[in-house]
């Protein structure tokens, strides 16, 4: 059985950013395609969780959402659900500043652990569920959230026992929401 493996969330509205968040162009090729590169070198692979017809031109394997506008729980949930591996290394595509140490010392933190879930959390305290490793025995306890019309992902992990590991700043998983986020980026 694989120890690890890793996915990158995609096809969300990016209402915010006014055009999709995945597709805007970062060192050579497309923010989800960097953030891609970046998962699979730390987890040993890499699946896309988002409609295929729009990502499929990335080069990377893309796996349908099993609830489809249902948010980025759905996401892990559909990670989890189609996943050999123990754990999961789950993140969104709009986090440019993401790193290969980082991400493996992650991975690291989570197999060392009795938690079923770690999330970083950086010096503001709050935990980031969208950076972070989930066991594949978190996949029922999510499903029945989402059945329970749970949308928030922490609200999502009620039950499990998640380790908040502390890291020293929010760099590598702060994401970009706005045009003006993207502003720092758009240019590298």
């Amino acid at each position: 059985m694989q120890q690890r493996a890793g996915f990158v969330l995609v096809g969300g509205r990016s209402s915010r950013m006014g055009r999709d968040k995945a597709l805007l162009p970062f060192e050579g090729r497309t923010l989800a395609g960097h953030v891609a590169m970046v998962v699979r070198e730390a987890a040993g692979s890499v699946t896309l969780i988002g409609p295929p017809e729009a990502y499929a031109s990335l080069g990377f394997p893309v796996i349908s959402d099993n609830f489809p506008g249902a948010g980025p729980l759905a996401g892990i949930e559909t990670a989890l659900r189609a996943t050999r591996a123990e754990w999961n290394l789950v993140t969104a595509c709009d986090m440019p500043g993401l790193s290969v140490a980082f991400l493996r010392e992650l991975l690291s933190q989570a197999a060392s652990s009795q938690a079923d879930c770690v999330l970083p959390c950086g010096p503001s305290g709050l935990p980031e569920p969208l950076c972070a490793v989930y066991h594949r025995r978190c996949q029922p306890a999510i499903a029945r959230g989402l059945a329970g019309g749970i949308r928030k992902v922490t609200a999502g992990l009620a039950g499990l026992r998640v380790y908040y590991w502390p890291v020293d700043s929010e760099r590598w998983f702060a994401n970009v929401n706005t045009p003006r986020e993207w502003a720092p980026y758009s240019n590298a």
